[in-house]
């Protein structure tokens, strides 16, 4: 598996993660601690986007 294969099966990954997180939020809400590891994986998602957009050019 190469680095944008990898990079590529996380954010999968994370976007599968967050749409259920944001589906919890707008059933529930989240606590802090939940809120914290939401914005983190979106940071996340936001870096590994980045990444990938950069070594396709």
């Amino acid at each position: 598996m190469t680095y944008a294969e990898m990079l590529g099966r996380r954010s999968e990954i994370l976007k599968r993660t967050i749409g259920e997180m944001i589906l919890k939020e707008n059933q529930k809400g989240l606590g802090m601690q939940e809120s914290s590891f939401l914005r983190s994986m979106i940071k996340e998602l936001h870096q590994n986007e980045y990444e990938l957009s950069s070594g396709r050019r």
